[in-house]
């Protein structure tokens, strides 16, 4: 047994809920039971669901788990913006589940993933806080009735909200919220809300996979090969943080070749609320980036950050772009499955003037490459399994020579990459204008450096950031981000690409529109991408002060037009690239 743990109690021969009529919004919780749903209906019941697991024991907090914190801290009290909720269906197929099934189900898997019974630990002195994991405990789940299954199915939705409205009592509650929705006697869907500080995006789609196993078949197979206290144990050993200062290493070359941040000035009085969020759903976009990725032996993901990086540095008058992709950190088997929080920032710098001419060969395929989500069943987008670089995230990756890769122009002694003029690359003469697709040759090396070196610890990362920032007289932080959240991305269907004349008709159905907004957010650009039927959803959330609303939809806009106008076969010129964010879009809605 690993030092620092204690054995469980002794297991009961079954998890049998005992089950009440649900006490009134505002109620207490029930003794034991840290942690329960969110106040339900008045027809709901709520069952005590008890569980046992093998171990118990304390541990720092991973490193992954550090990164969320922080981010939790700087956006509280809005912090229930980091909620990771999932709804899973279980009516579709297969044979309906019981509530008693669905519940012993949940029971196998608090007792499975000892993330679900782990909490934070709080400093008494208020230094960086632990983990506790406890053995034994109970968990109470809501359950509500619906009339039929598309009342089942809205039901689910409304719960999903409901539940992902509230933060966490990190410190109190379990990291989960459940309830389940039924139809006469049978479970027709179950929906889980997930701490951040417990679950990433790809954790979040192992627990629902395990879910259903162990609903259906009783059983999920192999637990996981690691824990999430090995894991923390591990990283804050001597080896563990040898590499993770060879990875704060390319942070400090990248910090040192680009601008101090990518939006250095407010250029708007701020709305109120101050963050809004801009959503385009674009189903043209979708067939384009897959056409970019192939021509050029890329990732759809690697032709997003690119496009997204580039249209930054362009707007705001820089030549070298610093954007930071969500990077999943799951290349090695051991963490494949572990129900943790492993994402962290990446830092992925470009210098547009590195753009390859028309016919340097763009870098060895990546399609396996993501940034944090996209390649896996669930990446953060998850990129957490397979969607990832093939080293991104390995521990020696972190510990190469020559630091992993560092940037080309690591070493510079001071943040660069003013533009020379109008905001676009500096002048490049002497062949063909560069276009925005010469430049993935050189975003895909980058991309891959900036996967390598995303496994830090947070504290030392701060530290880095507070000695440049002090250094320069100026805050260094790019305030720039990127997540595709996609759970793998879709093969192109057999046959030619797509035509100019196809794209421009898939751009006919594009929606967008503005449907959150936000008081506080730890950042001053932030793009994510998901899926929706046949198209890509890019939801950018922007600070008004410096992006206002008519910037985060020209954006959008220009993403769009940017990465269709190359699929079509006509790439847009870089030193173009500011001008297209000031028409995209148009007089389109």
């Amino acid at each position: 047994m690993p030092e620092g743990t204690a054995p469980a109690a002794e297991r009961a021969d079954s998890a049998v809920p005992t089950t009440a009529v649900v006490a009134p919004p505002g109620s207490p919780e029930p003794a034991g039971a840290p942690g329960g749903s969110a106040a339900p209906g008045p027809s709901a019941t709520r069952s005590e669901v008890a569980f046992h697991g093998e171990r118990s024991g304390r541990a720092p907090l991973t490193w992954g788990q550090r990164a969320i914190w922080h981010a939790i801290r700087r956006t509280a009290p809005n912090d229930h913006y980091f909620n990771i909720g999932r709804v899973l269906p279980l009516a579709d197929r297969g044979r309906p589940a019981t509530v008693p099934e669905a519940l012993s189900a949940l029971a196998r898997l608090m007792e499975r993933h000892e993330s679900l019974r782990t909490r934070l630990l709080l400093s008494p002195q208020g230094g960086e806080p632990g983990q506790i994991l406890t053995d034994a405990g109970t968990l109470s789940v809501t359950t509500t009735r619906a009339a039929g299954l598309p009342e089942a199915a809205a039901g689910a939705e409304v719960l999903l909200g409901r539940l992902s409205a509230t933060r966490f009592d990190y410190s109190a509650q379990w990291p989960v919220r459940v309830a389940l929705v039924t139809v006469g006697d049978r479970v027709t869907h179950v929906v889980l809300v997930l701490c951040h500080l417990a679950a990433d995006g790809h954790a979040a789609e192992i627990l629902v996979r395990d879910l259903r196993l162990l609903v259906r078949r009783g059983s999920a197979g192999r637990p996981p090969a690691t824990t999430p206290l090995d894991l923390a144990r591990d990283q804050h050993a001597a080896a563990g943080r040898r590499r993770g200062a060879a990875a704060l290493a390319h942070w400090e070359a990248g910090y040192r070749a680009a601008p101090p941040t990518m939006f250095p000035d407010p250029r708007a009085e701020p709305r109120s609320p101050r963050f809004w969020t801009g959503r385009l759903v674009s189903p043209a976009l979708a067939r384009a980036v897959g056409a970019v990725a192939a021509a050029h032996r890329v990732s759809g993901s690697t032709v997003l950050l690119t496009a997204s990086a580039a249209l930054v540095a362009a707007g705001e008058g820089h030549r070298t772009a610093a954007v930071m992709p969500i990077v999943g950190n799951r290349t090695t088997g051991a963490l494949r499955d572990l129900v943790s929080t492993l994402s962290q920032d990446g830092l992925f710098v470009l210098d547009l003037a590195d753009a390859a001419s028309p016919t340097e060969p763009s870098g060895p395929g990546d399609a396996g490459d993501s940034t944090g989500t996209a390649g896996f069943p669930e990446s953060s987008g998850l990129a957490e399994a397979a969607g990832l670089p093939e080293a991104a995230g390995l521990p020696e990756a972190a510990g190469l020579p020559e630091a992993a890769g560092l940037p080309e122009a690591a070493g510079l002694a001071e943040p660069s990459g003013l533009a020379e003029a109008a905001g676009g690359p500096g002048a490049v003469t002497g062949g063909p204008e560069p276009t925005f697709t010469d430049l993935l040759p050189a975003a895909y090396r980058a991309a891959l450096r900036g996967y390598r070196a995303a496994v830090y610890d947070p504290v030392e990362w701060d530290a880095l950031g507070e000695r440049l920032s002090a250094e320069y007289g100026t805050d260094v932080h790019p305030y720039c981000c990127f997540n595709d959240m996609r759970l793998v991305e879709r093969v192109l269907p057999a046959g030619p690409p797509a035509t100019p004349q196809e794209l421009a008709e898939a751009r006919r159905r594009t929606v967008f529109g503005f449907p959150a907004t936000q008081d506080r957010v730890a950042c001053r650009y932030c793009l994510h991408v998901t899926e929706e039927g046949d198209a890509l959803a890019v939801s950018l959330t922007a600070d008004t002060a410096y992006l206002p609303p008519e910037a985060i939809r020209a954006h959008l806009y220009a993403l769009e037009e940017l990465v269709v106008a190359s699929a079509a076969g006509a790439p847009p010129p870089l030193t173009g690239l500011r001008t297209l964010l000031e028409t995209a879009g148009g007089d389109r809605p």
